[in-house]
């Protein structure tokens, strides 16, 4: 008996964390994605405006800014042409919705990259700690550089002689 009550209790505890996440999950993509079924224009003056402001999307590519700009501006023109979404032919449903998709995802991504993310370090010699704060984007890029001269460090052999190439 104890058993089942404990199961039941976990299992409400995960549907509401995970009503939670999906809550709070779909309040961001409301956000960044573009929903060709509500008004269009809103969402393209507000896209156009986040990708101006420089901060919202501040780690998407000048190619990918280039490519969300044009599938909006070829949304907008598919359909200023037919009216609305219902009228749109079959094929210009389904290049909408590429479109659509593209700029969701190209959005989605650079928005994900943009997060500021803060941390409290102390500084070596010292007992102050400061706050060093990067996005997602530049503490990866941080990261790979790290290992790449980490690797090339490791190819050279350290001795009385020097530093050579391993294997010469």
């Amino acid at each position: 008996m104890n058993k089942l009550v404990l199961f039941s209790v976990l299992w409400m505890a995960a549907s509401v964390a995970q009503a939670s996440i999906d809550s709070r999950s779909a309040s961001r993509a409301e956000k960044t994605a573009v929903d060709v079924t509500a008004s269009f224009a809103g969402q393209y003056k507000a896209i156009e405006a986040d990708l101006a402001d420089g901060q919202t999307y501040r780690e998407i590519s000048p190619k990918d800014r280039e490519a969300v700009r044009g599938a909006l501006q070829r949304i907008s023109t598919a359909l200023a042409r037919a009216g609305s979404v219902e009228a749109l032919s079959a094929t210009d449903k389904a290049a909408v919705f590429n479109d659509q998709e593209m700029a969701n995802n190209l959005l989605t991504r650079a928005g994900a990259d943009s997060l500021l993310v803060c941390k409290r370090e102390k500084q070596v010699g010292s007992h102050r700690t400061t706050t060093q704060c990067s996005t997602v984007a530049e503490r990866r890029r941080a990261h790979e550089q790290s290992e790449k001269a980490l690797r090339e460090n490791q190819r050279f052999a350290c001795g009385t002689n020097g530093c050579l190439p391993r294997g010469g």
